[in-house]
């Protein structure tokens, strides 16, 4: 049998061992040659070709050669789908892949992989970018079936908003009505997802947002979002946050950079005009990481600020306490 060249048998950028073996290649020359070219072990009979780079799509294809009734689910579905998670990049340390078995059956898995074994429907998976995942809908529902709360939240909130996602700007991806349907499966988490299904802000901006408004409700503070005010002029203007009756503005600014003059011209213009709104009294700012990593002082700062209202929404006279 003649031997076929390595690059014919590549697929997505991924080399089997045992489709080199059933194409005519002894053990010992298949491995000598992908030692002296350079190829990268990316699990156990999966080699990615040289000068490729093991992104999470070439990782995601190396299994699913390996698996191929595994179907993208979850975190990665999410990834695929360009749905913003919580999930870390860059920690220097590689993300687990997560699939569906919809067989129900697999038992011994991939290096690096989870495994959902969970119902699946033939209409739930769909091909994206060669790749058999689980469509938008059914990959948000599984994120609010398996927690947790604020990653399936944030999911949901960037998959039912246009966001701009790896520099890369696209539409919402499904609606809350073809959610809700996606969680009408009687499946392990059902009921507390539809729960936290009712605390879905379609206006939500960023992951930070959402974050900050799930920190606030946590703490017992129901600011208004996404909230219209005017100008003297009578110009619009949509806050993050706002505590009407006190006056209370809070913005939450996002990761990226504005590292241009004209940039910064006009977010300073923007706050001085918010601060000039008859609807606006005060206005806190707070950043990505203050929201991430410093939730409790931002929510102190957020009580003080209500507090110093008090004496003015009650004339003066001291806020009424229940008991006092």
């Amino acid at each position: 049998m003649e031997r076929k060249e390595l690059g014919v048998l590549v697929e997505g950028g991924v080399l089997l061992t045992s489709r080199a073996l059933g194409a005519g290649w002894s053990r010992g020359s298949l491995f000598r040659r992908l030692g002296s070219e350079g190829w990268t072990r990316v699990q156990g009979g999966a080699w990615v070709e040289p000068g490729r780079s093991v992104d999470l799509f070439v990782r995601l294809r190396a299994a699913q050669l390996l698996r191929p009734r595994l179907v993208v689910s979850h975190v990665s579905a999410a990834r695929l789908w360009g749905i913003e998670t919580l999930t870390a990049e860059g920690s220097g340390s590689l993300e687990s892949l997560e699939f569906t078995d919809p067989a129900l059956s697999l038992r011994r898995c991939l290096s690096g992989v989870r495994v959902h074994r969970i119902p699946l429907s033939e209409s739930d998976a769909v091909q994206r970018r060669g790749l058999c995942v689980t469509d938008a809908p059914r990959t948000l529902a599984d994120l609010l079936r398996t927690g947790p709360r604020d990653n399936a939240l944030v999911a949901v909130e960037s998959a039912l908003s246009r966001r701009t996602v790896g520099r890369v700007r696209r539409a919402p991806l499904t609606t809350p009505a073809a959610l809700a349907v996606a969680l009408e499966a009687p499946l392990l988490g059902a009921v507390r997802a539809r729960t936290w299904l009712g605390l879905v802000d379609v206006g939500s901006g960023s992951p930070a947002e959402t974050i900050a408004r799930l920190r606030m409700l946590d703490a017992g503070l129901c600011p208004e979002s996404q909230a219209e005010v005017h100008t003297p002029d009578g110009r619009r203007r949509y806050l993050d946050f706002l505590f009407r009756a006190e006056g209370l503005a809070v913005e939450i600014e996002g990761y990226a950079y504005h590292g241009t003059r004209e940039s910064h011209r006009r977010d300073v213009a923007r706050f001085n005009q918010i601060l000039q709104c008859p609807e606006v009294r005060s206005l806190l700012r707070f950043t990505a990481a203050d929201v991430f990593h410093r939730p409790a002082q931002m929510i102190r700062e957020v009580r003080a600020a209500l507090a110093a209202t008090a004496p003015e929404l009650t004339g003066g006279g001291g806020l009424w306490l229940p008991g006092g």
